[in-house]
């Protein structure tokens, strides 16, 4: 795999999340396990959500945006657009624990079935 290429994909869905989203990815960015892509699919939103994705300056962080069509719309789209062997699902009103991501890849690695 190359230096570039991330190992987990953190897929969140995102519609009308200014309330939330701010905190959510940068819970995200905090985390222990560096090789990761955020990928946030925004569903149409209407309110500031895109504005304050925008507002990240990391290399991390994906945003597709497409017309409002729902969470299972929007987490399809998103599983097309991983580019990780890995998804961890995360939704834009969710807090991450700082090592939830080396947790989850260090279990998966050591318990490959």
């Amino acid at each position: 795999m190359s230096s570039n290429q991330p190992h987990i994909t953190v897929l969140m869905p995102a519609y009308n999340a200014e309330k939330y989203i701010y905190e959510a990815i940068s819970s995200v960015l905090r985390q222990t396990f560096a090789g990761f892509e955020l990928l946030i699919i925004n569903d149409g939103s209407t309110d500031r959500t895109r504005e304050i994705i925008k507002s990240f300056n990391d290399p991390r962080i994906v945003v597709y945006n497409q017309n409002n069509g729902g969470v299972a719309a929007a987490l399809n789209i998103g599983l097309k657009l991983s580019r990780a062997p890995y998804v961890a699902r995360f939704d834009a009103d969710d807090i991450c624990y700082p090592n939830r991501l080396q947790v989850q890849y260090e279990f998966m690695q050591a318990n490959p079935g």
